[in-house]
């Protein structure tokens, strides 16, 4: 390569992945040979390193006041120039993204590529990318190919065997309302509704109208992404070809990422099916964004640039000029606030659809008072005696407890003493299947002890229950009944602890549709999205821990949760009016749950922004959580402590102070993990603006912050804009 003075060499700057809390925030100074476009993909020199960067046009992270010597200036390794540069529309998503969740520009951009791009040649690019056209182009059958078709109906060559499908009038209102307005839209439609038949039918219309558009479609969680997947290449493959319909998840293997990826960034992938990563998908004719169950905490990630997949959609979708539609059976209630009428300020568009597909019916809700059930009963004898019944019947029961192992903790009935993880402020929990106490938060696996440690005594019992010490009693309480054909009932336990193993969860969804399973046992994870036709009963056996949570945003999860979960039951119409949501609870007459019965989302909605509204709370507020790390509380505290005096005593933020609140800092609620402390400060403001000014503005002094002396013990930090748990 030609020595910086060549002529033609330039100076380049390249965003590489570079954490908000190394303060080297802005794109590092290449010199390359010639000039490279906005967006173009390099491989450079860092350190002993080699990373895969962005040509990126704008600020250096060098500061202004610093001379430059070009002779010191390290080359670009190489230009993946076979590749298409990233699109104007994604290096904004990106630079937005950065700047409203206060990271940095490279650590956003980066994160979103896949990690295999750094080790291949453009040469290898190319060939990859050649090799998807001509399956592209071979897969589709000449008599498929779409035409041109107008953006205001489906046209029949895109739509295939969607034709094959009677809509209903509530589902059809909801596609002509899309095609007739710009959106955003939220899909208000109670659960076995048919809402992915109307993300299915606004993407075949939105694919027929241009030969190159391209549609998103997130959901909140991987296991949700087979199915879907299934149905969408079922409907599209034949039209477009086999690689117009692809997945992108953190659950595929690096090469298969890869092609994902590719298959998007060239066109070749004319819809892609994601969870929250698939939000910065390089779709350069990206024209629809359909967000499932958009109320799901999950789409909010918890660690690194802490972005919300859905809010970034929305915003995407505007920047693109793309449709964008959320659908949710129990929307966010920010997302409820702004489908208010536009009258009232609202920014979306609500379509309802309030009824299920045929005659079916949503579940009875029962609630069992366990205040008057047996003492230390885990399962009520009306709730068994129910369940018994369907067995009888051949139908399924699902009962879901959100804990799983065997027992949150092991208890010496002597001392008192409990299975305390020694790193982390939690507690170890039981699995009795592989005799070891196992720490959720910090992975610290152990034997089971044969004795107390601390007193030596043998008799320590398991205290509370898990999923996996559900599925023992529920096994034990049906031990004597059978099934219509005289076999022994059936059960299943589907969580984390099962489904660990690679096609271990589809396997066992596949035993409960084909209805090899009686008794369905989990965690929420079999609570939400899955199309169950046998299920007849629901049942949450412990739900009121969330009622007097200190989180306020736990009534919200909780009613979310228990109405999807209820969604299970009776989906199949021949069976809807024997379906029933069964709620063991202490406490009966809470209005939570006398919304539940009613299956009243609108009139809890109302309560809960009522109680926001009074005590300023999101979306009457902004908030932001500032999260330091440290080898102790104190100096996690001292370190959130100390810049929340500095920014009082500086006059760029001390002026923005005056309108919001910087409240004291306090231990997170999960202290400890992994033996490093954390500690949490929270910034609210009426104003989402003063708010961001404030957190640009505070970030240099947490740095400086961080540089203190009294500060040597803070690990990190980073900050948490719209923060879901606090």
């Amino acid at each position: 390569m030609p020595p910086p003075s060549a002529p033609g060499a330039c100076l380049t700057q390249v965003l590489v992945h570079t954490p908000a809390h190394s303060q080297m925030t802005g794109a590092l100074s290449y010199w390359s040979p010639a000039p490279l476009p906005p967006g173009t993909l390099v491989r450079v020199p860092l350190g002993q390193r080699e990373l895969l960067g962005v040509v990126w046009p704008g600020e250096s992270a060098t500061p202004p006041d610093t001379a430059l010597d070009p002779a010191k200036l390290r080359p670009i390794t190489a230009a993946l120039e076979a590749l298409p540069p990233l699109s104007p529309h994604w290096r904004a998503l990106i630079s937005f993204a950065a700047g409203y969740y206060q990271r940095t520009a490279g650590e956003v951009a980066l994160a979103a590529l896949p990690p295999q791009l750094r080790d291949m040649s453009s040469v290898q690019l190319g060939r990859r990318l050649k090799k998807l056209a001509k399956a592209a182009s071979a897969s589709v059958k000449p008599e498929t190919r779409p035409t041109q078709a107008s953006d205001t109906a489906p046209a029949p060559e895109a739509t295939g065997a969607s034709q094959s499908v009677r809509l209903t009038p509530e589902q059809q209102q909801a596609i002509d309302q899309f095609h007739q307005q710009a959106g955003p839209f939220l899909l208000f439609g109670a659960t076995g509704s048919g809402k992915t038949e109307v993300f299915m039918h606004c993407t075949a219309a939105l694919l027929a109208a241009s030969s190159e558009a391209q549609a998103l479609v997130m959901v909140p969680e991987i296991n949700l992404t087979p199915q879907l997947e299934a149905r969408f290449k079922a409907r599209f493959c034949a039209l477009y070809g086999d690689d117009a319909v692809v997945s992108m998840h953190s659950g595929m293997t690096p090469a298969q990422r890869l092609n994902s990826w590719l298959a998007a960034h060239s066109g070749a992938a004319r819809v892609v099916l994601g969870t929250r990563m698939a939000v910065f998908a390089s779709m350069p004719q990206l024209r629809l964004i359909v967000v499932d169950e958009e109320h799901d905490p999950s789409y909010k990630s918890g660690e690194g640039a802490r972005y919300s997949a859905r809010d970034l959609a929305i915003y995407r979708g505007r920047l693109e000029g793309a449709k964008v539609m959320l659908g949710s059976a129990t929307p966010s209630l920010e997302s409820w606030y702004h489908s208010r009428p536009a009258a009232e300020g609202g920014r979306y568009l609500r379509l309802e659809m309030p009824s299920r597909i045929g005659s079916g019916q949503l579940p009875l809700v029962r609630r069992v008072d366990m205040n008057h059930q047996p003492k230390s009963c885990i399962i009520s004898p009306p709730l068994l005696a129910a369940m018994a019944q369907r067995i009888a019947r051949g139908e399924q029961s699902m009962v879901f407890l959100n804990r799983r192992g065997y027992a949150p903790v092991l208890q010496c009935s002597d001392c008192d003493w409990k299975s305390e993880c020694p790193h982390c402020s939690a507690y170890r929990v039981f699995h009795k299947i592989d005799r070891t106490l196992r720490c959720h938060h910090c992975g610290l696996s152990e034997r089971v002890p044969r004795a107390c440690p601390a007193c030596g005594n043998p008799d320590i019992v398991p205290l509370g229950r898990g999923t996996e010490r559900l599925e023992e009693h529920l096994a034990e309480l049906l031990a004597d009944l059978r099934r219509p054909d005289g076999e022994p009932v059936r059960i299943m336990r589907i969580d984390a602890d099962t489904t660990r193993l690679k096609g271990t969860l589809e396997s066992q969804l596949a035993q409960v549709h084909t209805g090899e399973v009686d008794v369905l046992v989990g965690t929420q994870m079999i609570a939400k999205g899955h199309d169950f036709r046998r299920i007849t009963l629901v049942a949450a056996v412990n739900p009121d821990n969330a009622l007097f949570s200190s989180d306020f945003r736990a009534p919200e999860r909780l009613f979310s949760l228990l109405m999807q979960a209820a969604g299970r039951a009776g989906r199949d119409e021949t069976v809807a009016t024997q379906s029933e949501m069964w709620l063991q609870t202490c406490q009966p007459a809470h209005p939570l749950y006398e919304a539940l019965k009613k299956h009243d989302y609108p009139a809890f909605a109302a309560s809960q922004l009522k109680e926001r509204q009074q005590a300023a709370m999101p979306p009457f507020s902004f908030q932001a959580l500032v999260r330091a790390e440290a080898r102790s509380q104190e100096a996690a505290q001292g370190f959130l402590n100390l810049a929340s005096q500095t920014a009082a005593s500086q006059s760029d933020t001390a002026a923005l102070l005056a309108h919001l609140m910087l409240y004291p800092a306090v231990p997170m609620s999960m202290a400890r993990i992994a033996n490093i402390e954390r500690a949490q400060m929270l910034v609210e403001s009426p104003s989402r603006t003063v708010l961001q000014r404030f957190l640009s503005a505070w970030q240099g002094v947490l740095h400086s912050t961080r540089s203190d002396p009294s500060c040597k013990g803070v690990i990190r930090w980073a900050i948490d804009v719209d923060p879901l748990n606090i």
